[in-house]
């Protein structure tokens, strides 16, 4: 049995050395030196200790230690940077920033490859997070949407056969040993039933559930201590939407009751469909749909946009398959109340004859009527350029600046309803990598002069999710649009 004490009084150690640093840093250069020192001994230490409990079988501790000692690492990286800075002209403070964020995001996508669990999720999801994290950070966070690796099959049989009580070959018809996928919380394998029905049968990972509390743990401390460092915002509510999402992923019972009402939601959808759950094949750690296949969205749109030269037909084919992920989505918030709320790359796959396939429910977020309406109501008045009603809707959704003036809300929701607003009607053109860059410095500008101090919880998720949207219109640039969203459209927003 691990000591739970250990890695709190670890972190608790780090972030005392961390604070000594924070504090020197008011002082002189050889003050940050020394207190650096102090950090790199109070590390050993604490690594030493850690290392004295494994060697009594505490195998938990360490892998706590480990990343803890790897986050005050990337922490202390940014603290001294801000001091080197005042010591140097502007341009080479800006240098030496690209480079030390080049480097923390290495140290924190191969800490999240080698301890999997909550790292690797919440990696996974800052990869897609362009609007929080340096580009950079998002760019070497991307590689880890395929970076989980499969576990063993008999710890995923032996899973199978205690959550549904008996043997697999009793259970299933057939079933391949060689996952179909593997993430951070599960892993997914094909099988038949024994009345030929060809399903995809999701395992959680042997104790990871054990894990994921620990790396929250941990991340919460990490997060607070990068604070400074971050441009000002609701951390509080960013960081709670980001546990809470990772927690409702290891419950697969709540999973199957969402994927069944988004499945069943989705019928009235033209050419959208999600897998059905088999209820006598899932349990909390189990679950069984029926199999859906279809390529990676992205590898559909990367062969058709290799061939835009030659055939520009296929214009049309990028902006059906775009448009129907955003009318999906659409529909799941602001019609259904229940959307999935991670719609990378993985999670969306293309059939053959252009169907869109949305997969996996762990991560989703549900909007009650009242919130709906607001949501609508916003996004109304922000097409129809009502300043004055984008502002009270923001006001009354529970956005908040430290000032109570709504410019900084504006400025954000002019950046973020902006890009919807180019998906819904394809008004416009699509920016280009260093108006993009302007609009980023524009904004982190405006937000250290007045901070938006309030988001809403169900904000973070929804920003997730069109950010991630965003993310692919503006990697291909679909043309067409308008031809067919906004009837739609107004539909869904008139209620």
């Amino acid at each position: 049995m691990s000591d739970p004490t250990l890695p709190i009084e670890s972190i608790r150690a780090s972030a005392t050395a961390l604070m000594t640093l924070l504090e020197a840093t008011e002082r002189t250069a050889w003050e940050v030196r020394r207190a650096t020192l102090e950090t790199v001994e109070a590390g050993r230490r604490d690594a030493a200790r850690i290392a004295e409990a494994t060697r009594s079988g505490r195998r938990r501790s360490l892998r706590m230690t480990r990343a803890s000692l790897v986050l005050a690492r990337i922490v202390a990286g940014y603290r001294l940077h801000t001091t080197r800075a005042a010591f140097t002209s502007r341009a080479s403070s800006e240098r030496a920033l690209a480079r030390l964020h080049a480097k923390n995001a290495r140290r924190f996508r191969e800490l999240s490859e080698q301890l999997g669990g909550a790292f690797l999720k919440i990696g996974q999801t800052l990869g897609t997070r362009a609007d929080l994290l340096p580009e950079v950070w998002v760019r070497e966070l991307a590689t880890l949407q395929d970076a989980a690796p499969p576990e063993p099959f008999d710890a995923i049989r032996a899973v199978i056969e205690r959550e549904l009580g008996a043997p697999l070959g009793a259970l299933f018809a057939t079933f391949d040993e060689a996952p179909l996928a593997a993430a951070s919380i599960g892993q997914v394998h094909r099988a038949t039933t024994h009345d030929g029905l060809e399903v995809a049968v999701k395992v959680q990972r042997p104790f990871v559930d054990e894990r994921v509390e620990d790396d929250l743990v941990l991340l919460r401390h990490f997060v607070e201590a990068l604070r400074p460092s971050l441009p000002p915002t609701d951390f509080e509510t960013i960081v709670a939407e980001l546990v809470r999402g990772v927690r409702e992923e290891l419950d697969f019972t709540t999973e199957r009751e969402r994927l069944a009402r988004v499945s069943r939601f989705l019928d009235d959808v033209p050419g959208v469909v999600a897998p059905r759950p088999i209820d006598a094949l899932s349990s909390g750690r189990v679950l069984t749909a029926t199999f859906t296949p279809g390529r990676k969205i992205t590898d559909a749109l990367d062969a058709l946009a290799a061939t835009r030269d030659e055939a520009p037909e296929v214009e049309r084919v990028i902006a059906d398959h775009l448009a129907r992920a955003l009318d999906a989505w659409v529909r799941q918030a602001l019609e259904l109340g229940l959307f999935q709320a991670d719609p990378h790359p993985g999670n969306l796959l293309v059939q053959d004859d252009g169907t869109l396939v949305v997969l996996d429910l762990g991560c989703a977020q549900e909007l009650d009527a009242p919130r709906r309406a607001d949501y609508r109501a916003l996004l109304l008045a922000f097409l129809v350029h009502d300043r004055a009603g984008v502002a009270a809707r923001l006001d009354a959704l529970g956005f908040r600046t430290r000032s109570g003036d709504p410019t900084t809300l504006l400025a954000f929701a002019d950046a973020f309803l902006d890009e919807l607003r180019g998906m819904l009607t394809g008004e416009g053109e699509w920016p280009t990598a260093s108006e993009l860059l302007a609009r980023a410095k524009t904004l982190a500008a405006q937000a250290e002069a007045d901070p938006v101090e309030r988001i809403p919880g169900d904000f973070v998720m929804l920003a997730r999710v069109f950010g991630t949207l965003g993310g692919l219109f503006a990697a291909y640039r679909p043309k067409g649009l308008e031809v067919e969203l906004p009837p739609r459209l107004m539909r869904v927003l008139l209620g």
